[in-house]
């Protein structure tokens, strides 16, 4: 993996570990946050490749319209949706329900 590519799959760790309980956000919105906004490809190569680091909430990453498009990538079929409803998340259809109620903005104060 090149250096560059190893760097930026930090930067989205740093920024992941930072996302509240029960909230969400989006690839696209980290990749903007990071100044790399047509970047959110690589963010999602980013959290597949963060399955094996336990401390990055990998599950609170979602598609820019709050679909479960990594829920694939989690050792279970629905992994990704039980630990969301865990946090008090509702997902029907692979769908968060009121995700503009959950969505977290990077850099935005709690």
């Amino acid at each position: 993996m090149p250096k560059v590519e190893t760097n930026f799959f930090e930067k989205v760790y740093v920024l992941a570990r930072q996302i509240p309980f029960g909230k969400v956000t989006s690839y696209g919105a980290i990749a903007k946050h990071l100044g790399s906004a047509g970047s959110a490809r690589m963010v999602g190569w980013a959290m597949n490749a963060s399955h094996n680091k336990s401390d990055i909430p990998a599950h609170r990453v979602v598609n820019q319209k709050g679909l479960l498009t990594g829920k694939h990538h989690f050792d279970g079929t629905n992994v990704m949706q039980q630990l969301l409803e865990n946090e008090g998340i509702k997902v029907i259809d692979n769908q968060i329900q009121d995700f503009e109620k959950h969505f977290w903005e990077p850099g935005a104060i709690e």
